[in-house]
């Protein structure tokens, strides 16, 4: 066999589709706390990025650019506070007021995507990893974020 026979058959077949990569971030946005999360390149995995202190308007929104500046994420979704009817209330209404305007200072789309029961998931969650109380606090809106973005993903493959 010739060096280039057997170079070629070590190599992997080449895909007929190449999906393009492109990178999804999640907001858990609360009164206090806004959770961050972002996908990976491919849309199969996420993970916490951090968490941005509320200090309200314009900074709200210049932490949030500055944190996901290194990700350029093409798609940005913001988890939805429903109620247990699937109705929206004034918590809704300013996730919805919050996006508009972050919307606009990334000139990007936002998508919304059910949250309920995120922070209960996400409080289990860092119970199981035995994380103290004490740093529960400052990491449940990440970990809430995560997980409104993997249900995102695993909505949309």
């Amino acid at each position: 066999m010739s060096a280039e026979a057997y170079g070629s058959a070590l190599r992997p077949p080449m895909p007929d589709v190449i999906r393009p990569r492109m990178r999804t971030a999640a907001l858990d946005v609360g009164d206090a706390r806004i959770g961050v999360a972002v996908s990976d390149e491919l849309g199969i995995t996420a993970r916490g990025i951090g968490v941005v202190a509320r200090r309200g308007g314009q900074r709200d929104l210049d932490a949030i650019d500055a944190l996901l500046t290194a990700y350029r994420p093409v798609r940005l979704v913001l988890g939805l506070p429903l109620n247990m009817d699937g109705s929206e209330g004034k918590q809704a209404a300013k996730v919805r007021a919050f996006g508009a305007r972050l919307a606009a200072h990334l000139a990007t789309d936002i998508e919304y995507w059910d949250e309920r029961l995120t922070t209960v998931e996400a409080e289990e969650i860092l119970r199981q990893t035995a994380v103290s109380p004490r740093k529960r606090r400052g990491l449940v809106d990440q970990v809430a974020a995560t997980v409104i973005l993997r249900s995102y993903l695993s909505a949309h493959p």
